[in-house]
């Protein structure tokens, strides 16, 4: 009863804390003379403004019965079905130009800060896959018997180790790009996978080496041939004890998929810079950013958590 009470008075520290803590802030933003236009962003969040369409070609505009315009393009294109728009600007039969202006749709959607969110998570995902199967193959190889495939993978570490991953990836947009077509999203996906790749890879080899060799020897006792052993007893094992330093890294990949952002790829971060360019609203956008870019981080670190507990439960 008495430890219980004294874990409420700590937490209750923490609380007080972190008030003095958000009032430190607070004071330091007055001190700085900076208005806070928090409405001003709203719009990159969710984009509510009207969509004004355009014709693409000369031709004619029907309107049927259910409201909605067909063009039907001289050059023969196929028709194309606008609406039900909000305010329509021709009529049944009228002649329409190549820039005329046809109609206005109220429409909710994602703005700009959204937008460069989903791209940030797509990155994100893709590359952590990648990643893990690098870092398994190549944790495989450090530990093989076979000297070439040590000496291929202990290379491959130190040098994606031993470099920035802000230059990989321009080697993997400028020069691998070049030279197998790459676009930008895959050039960056396949930087950020090799980079955390060469990570993974490490801890991947520590955890398996840190299980008992016994382990091992006892499969090989039963009759398992090396890969079923390894995957059916050693593997499992090397995956709990790697899951903290695997989670770590792979949060670490959320945030470095900000560096894409050099190469045009029109992420989370870059979103920021559009939208501060726009709005002027410094402060406001990077502070979301940092609050998006944390959601993400707690989701994963949430999510190895619950692994964590479901594996120790299972024991």
């Amino acid at each position: 009863m008495d430890s219980t009470k004294n874990n409420w008075a700590w937490h209750l520290l923490f609380c007080i804390i972190l008030v003095l803590l958000s009032f430190g802030v607070y004071s330091a933003s007055k001190k700085i003379d900076y208005t806070w236009q928090w409405h001003r962003i709203m719009p990159y969040i969710i984009d509510s403004s009207p969509t004004e369409i355009f014709a693409q070609a000369d031709g004619t505009a029907a309107i049927n019965d259910a409201g909605k315009m067909i063009l039907v393009f001289d050059n023969g294109d196929p028709d194309t079905v606008i609406g039900p728009a909000d305010t329509i600007f021709v009529s049944d039969g009228d002649l329409v130009f190549e820039g005329d202006k046809l109609a206005i749709t109220q429409q909710t959607k994602p703005g700009v800060l959204l937008k460069g969110l989903w791209v940030t998570i797509q990155l994100s995902v893709v590359s952590l896959f990648f990643a893990i199967i690098i870092g398994l193959i190549t944790a495989l190889m450090r530990i093989s018997a076979n000297p070439l495939l040590k000496d291929f993978a202990f290379l491959y570490v130190e040098v994606i180790r031993g470099t920035p991953l802000l230059v990989q990836i321009f080697i993997a947009y400028f020069f691998l790009g070049t030279v197998f077509d790459w676009d930008r999203f895959t050039s960056g996906i396949a930087a950020l996978s090799v980079f955390t790749g060469a990570y993974i890879c490490e801890i991947i080899r520590s955890g398996i080496q840190a299980i008992p060799p016994g382990q091992m020897e006892a499969a090989r006792s039963l009759g398992m041939s090396y890969p079923k052993a390894m995957m059916y007893v050693v593997l499992p094992q090397a995956f709990r004890r790697t899951l903290p330093p695997m989670a770590g890294q792979l949060i670490n990949l959320i945030k470095d998929s900000s560096l894409v952002s050099v190469i045009s790829i029109t992420d989370l971060t870059k979103a920021g810079r559009e939208v501060v360019s726009g709005s002027f609203a410094t402060f406001e956008v990077w502070f979301l950013v940092a609050g998006l870019y944390l959601i993400l981080t707690s989701a994963l670190s949430l999510a190895v958590q619950k692994i964590e507990k479901r594996l120790s439960s299972s024991d």
